[in-house]
């Protein structure tokens, strides 16, 4: 009894192994059709958006790195004069 199972799960096996190797070219080129849909909804963007956005981007990381530095500062003295203050006494 536990041989003529393990022969019909293989036989399902082998059925769907062959299904999916006949069916593999049908979903590829549906899959290529899906793709083509999906580019047609990308938009490139205007000659302005990419300069107001290269702008946006360049003022935040002057900002930020502004930021650090001063943050970078402050953390440094702080330090430099916990240091003094400790090999004073």
């Amino acid at each position: 009894m536990s041989k003529a199972i393990v022969a019909t799960g293989t036989a399902e096996n082998t059925e769907s192994s062959l299904q999916k190797v006949v069916s593999g070219p049908e979903r590829f080129l549906q899959f290529l059709k899906e793709v083509r849909q999906e580019m047609h909804k990308v938009v490139t963007p205007t000659r302005d958006e990419v300069r107001n956005n290269t702008i946006v981007v360049l003022v935040t990381v002057f900002l930020f790195a502004a930021y650090f530095a001063l943050v970078d500062q402050v953390i440094g003295r702080g330090i430099d004069k916990l240091f003094l203050h400790t090999t004073r006494h």
